[in-house]
């Protein structure tokens, strides 16, 4: 992809809700590499599926010859973002703060490519803002600030109205902060362009007038003096849309909670599933937004996936893509083949962690492991201990079908459960028909 289609690109995508300037304008600016920049909260040690819009956004900024700038709040951080929040945030420490700023980072290093003449760059606006006194944040940014103007933000104006809640000084002057951000690294690094999801609008059109404001600059440093950028350099901003769920339900979010970017919090096998089970009709708008799969790909995906929807190859090209591009391909092929093995049955090959987690929301039970020595159990007791039949006519009548498996084995009428049976010394995956699972533990 050439620098010139990155505009392109995002509006196929879906990925442009807001423009500082038309696509005309853009295009100019966007015809030699830029440095284009994107910050992130450090409220916790990893971002959610919500945060893996705008990161896309740079993705596709460098696949089109741009530089990538992921600024982490340090700064920021510590006094919080009032956009999309009706209510006041709870201060963190600075060691919490610097602390997920360090654990968010490795999101970005599977993300982007930190190698090469379009290298990616990751900086804490710690940095920068921490060594601001108060004096000067008033002078030299609060000066250009109009506190009209500030109030008729939605962020600040909503909570102005709401009187139990309200809004502190703190997050009111939050603007001030980020649109230095922008000024800093305009300045110190050449970036030009800022994007971000479309609560950012404010934050961003701050930045770029308090460029136009102080600037021209006497004199560039660092990195921006080495990228030829001119201190009269124009700078820009584009959101992304907010992504909705087609049912009108809110995106990433599932029964068991937020669906993460990190292994700890969301595993790949999680990851991969949440991508699965996506609704038919959010599915070609997902191809585009969270996978970098080429437009003839993803179209033909479409044609699919609207002649037949029930073949769900859109579904599994969506999870492979998705899950590989944040986890690699080998933990993308490891989800793909846990799926497989529940849905075939045969379960007995995956390893222990993967085995309870694609089994964690089936039924469980807990029985003693010396029952299992000698002849073992009868495994028409336990289909009805288990309560995968009602009665011994019905388990019976299931094991003579051929319907119930041992860990993927077909179990007959006499079958009896052994300690040969068990899974890594501990565990009995039984399945009755299709659908219906039951996870013995065996202590």
């Amino acid at each position: 992809m050439s620098s010139l289609e990155l505009i392109s690109t995002l509006r196929w995508r879906g990925l442009i809700h807001q423009a500082t300037a038309s696509d005309d304008v853009l295009l100019r600016h966007l015809a030699t590499p830029r440095r284009v920049y994107v910050g992130f909260d450090p409220t916790a040690d990893s971002l959610t599926i919500g945060n893996l819009v705008p990161a896309m956004m740079l993705v596709h900024a460098q696949r089109a010859g741009h530089r990538p700038v992921v600024v982490m709040g340090g700064g920021t951080g510590l006094i919080g973002d009032p956009s999309g929040k009706s209510s006041e945030r709870t201060l963190m420490t600075r060691e919490r703060v610097d602390a997920n700023v360090a654990s968010q980072r490795r999101i970005f290093e599977r993300l982007l490519s930190f190698d090469g003449p379009g290298a990616a760059t990751v900086v804490n606006n710690a940095d920068w803002l921490g060594s601001i006194s108060f004096l000067d944040a008033l002078r030299d940014i609060g000066k250009y600030f109009s506190v009209n103007a500030m109030i008729q933000r939605d962020s600040v104006r909503d909570r102005l109205t709401n009187r139990e809640q309200g809004i502190s000084y703190t997050e009111f002057s939050y603007i001030l902060l980020q649109s230095y951000d922008f000024q800093w690294l305009h300045e110190h690094m050449g970036v030009t362009v800022q994007m971000g999801g479309s609560d950012q609008w404010g934050n961003i059109v701050g930045g770029i007038d308090l460029i136009r404001k102080t600037g021209p600059a006497s004199e560039r440093t660092g990195e921006a003096a080495q990228a030829d950028v001119g201190a009269d350099a124009p700078a820009y901003g584009i959101t992304a849309p907010l992504v909705t769920k087609a049912d009108g339900g809110k995106f990433g979010k599932t029964e068991t909670g937020a669906i993460w970017l990190t292994p700890e919090r969301t595993s790949p096998y999680a990851y991969y599933q949440f991508w699965l089970n996506a609704a038919d009709a959010d599915v070609p708008k997902f191809l585009r937004t969270f996978t970098i799969m080429q437009r003839d790909e993803v179209e033909a995906l479409e044609a699919t996936h609207a002649a037949d929807p029930g073949k769900r190859e859109a579904h599994r090209a969506l999870a492979r893509h998705a899950t590989a591009l944040l986890h690699g391909e080998a933990e993308a092929a490891h989800a793909e083949a846990a799926g497989q093995a529940l849905f075939s049955g045969d379960v007995a090959g995956l390893p222990e962690r993967t085995l309870r987690e694609v089994l964690a929301n089936v039924p469980s039970s807990t029985h003693a492991k010396t029952t299992l020595e000698g002849e073992g159990v009868p495994l028409l007791d336990l289909l009805l201990s288990t309560q995968l039949a009602s009665s011994k006519r019905e388990a019976k009548d299931f094991l003579a079908a051929g319907s119930v498996t041992i860990n993927g084995r077909k179990a007959g009428a006499d079958d009896r459960v052994k300690t040969s049976d068990l899974l890594h010394g501990s565990m009995i995956a039984i399945r009755r028909g299709k659908k219906n699972w039951h996870l013995t533990t065996w202590t």
